[in-house]
């Protein structure tokens, strides 16, 4: 009779050993990441004690675990909010002023005091959405900068080495009155989420949108209204190249959806080239809600689709109150969006190309709108 070495299913190799250290096998995940902050540092744990400001999630951790204890004659395991500094710029050297008005060739200057709970090094705190963005690498900087896109911090690494674009970066966020601050390389690091910053970046204030029906109103008050609306486009790039077209051809505003959309970012400012500081941008709920809204104005609502009943040629609408909407870089117009416009229009191409970029076949119209409007006069 055959023994347990013949059996099937036997196992041919042996058996794997435990996995390595603390976590198994997430522990080289972990590779990198900084320490693990205590729990009295971490603003999301019932045991916080920092000085910032209690999160509501955490304070109603706080509570429920002071009822439990309660009902069980213990003590409750929670922090001390208040009794644990927890803030940046206190001591440590963080945040040392660099080039005009620090002392000592830009170092030894007094900490800036920023605010916000510490994260560990090489970890990425999650930013509210009214919170200011980091634009890094040194050309994107620079850019921005000649763009005068509104910056209210310029961070530069300790020990980065100078070269014609760093220097231009310090002396011309300098001559525009900005904070330019010197921090250690892996303070950068945390703060870009490890992205490659090239030892540089430009902290750029949260837009301020403007209300839609501000927008609209301020546009109706004009000679020949004009308008556009994105439908979907989530690069900030194209969205920044609408807004310069918008601007050079005579739109009084631009507005696009909430969500699943591109919004004002440091990347968008630079693309416009400085024209977001000129053309009103606005945010709506429901986008197809929106320009129901315009049609109701008096507005003639025009989408733009590659299959579109209308040559743009033909756009006799293209002189009164006008509302060109522009569909997202892949899917074009969505189908609510399609049905609630007024007409679709295509642009007339010779070659076999599919269709244009979002932001090329927004320019190419509001060109042509701006050349019928012209010839009215």
């Amino acid at each position: 009779m055959a023994g347990n070495s013949q059996r099937r299913g036997r196992r041919l190799t042996s058996k794997a050993s435990a996995p390595k250290g603390t976590g198994g096998k997430n522990k080289d995940s972990l590779t990198g990441r900084g320490r693990t902050l205590p729990a009295d540092e971490r603003p999301w744990h019932k045991g916080y004690s920092g000085t910032e400001k209690l999160p509501q999630r955490t304070a109603w951790k706080q509570d429920k675990e002071r009822r439990a204890a309660a009902e069980e004659g213990r003590a409750p395991k929670i922090g001390q909010p208040g009794s644990k500094d927890t803030t940046w710029g206190r001591g440590g050297g963080r945040g040392v002023p660099v080039g005009r008005g620090a002392s000592g060739g830009g170092r030894g200057g007094k900490p800036t005091g920023r605010s916000g709970p510490r994260v560990a090094p090489g970890r990425k705190s999650n930013p509210s959405k009214d919170s200011p963005e980091l634009l890094v690498g040194r050309n994107p900087v620079l850019e921005a900068l000649r763009a005068n896109v509104p910056a209210t911090a310029l961070y530069v690494a300790q020990g980065i080495d100078m070269d014609d674009r760093i220097n231009e970066i310090i002396r011309t966020a300098a001559d525009r009155g900005i904070a330019n601050l010197e921090i250690s390389r892996a303070e950068l690091d945390r703060m870009t989420g490890g992205v490659l910053h090239q030892g540089v970046g430009l902290q750029v204030p949260p837009f301020a949108y403007q209300p839609f029906e501000d927008l609209v109103a301020a546009a109706l008050e004009q000679q020949a209204p004009l308008l556009v609306a994105l439908d979907g486009v989530t690069d900030p790039r194209n969205l920044g190249a609408v807004i310069r077209s918008a601007a050079a051809f005579g739109a009084q505003g631009v507005f696009v959806p909430e969500r699943r959309a591109a919004g004002i970012t440091a990347t968008a400012w630079r693309t416009s080239a400085g024209a977001a500081a000129r053309v009103p941008v606005a945010q709506v709920t429901n986008l197809t809600r929106s320009l129901k809204a315009c049609r109701d104005a008096g507005f003639m609502v025009v989408g733009l689709d590659a299959d579109g009943d209308t040559d743009l040629y033909d756009l006799e609408a293209a002189v009164g109150p006008l509302v060109v909407v522009v569909g997202s870089e892949g899917r074009g117009l969505s189908r609510l969006v399609g049905e609630t416009c007024d007409l679709t229009v295509s642009i007339p191409m010779i070659s076999e190309v599919e269709s244009l970029n979002a932001s090329v076949a927004a320019a190419v119209t509001l060109a042509e709108v701006a050349r019928r409007r012209s010839a009215e006069l």
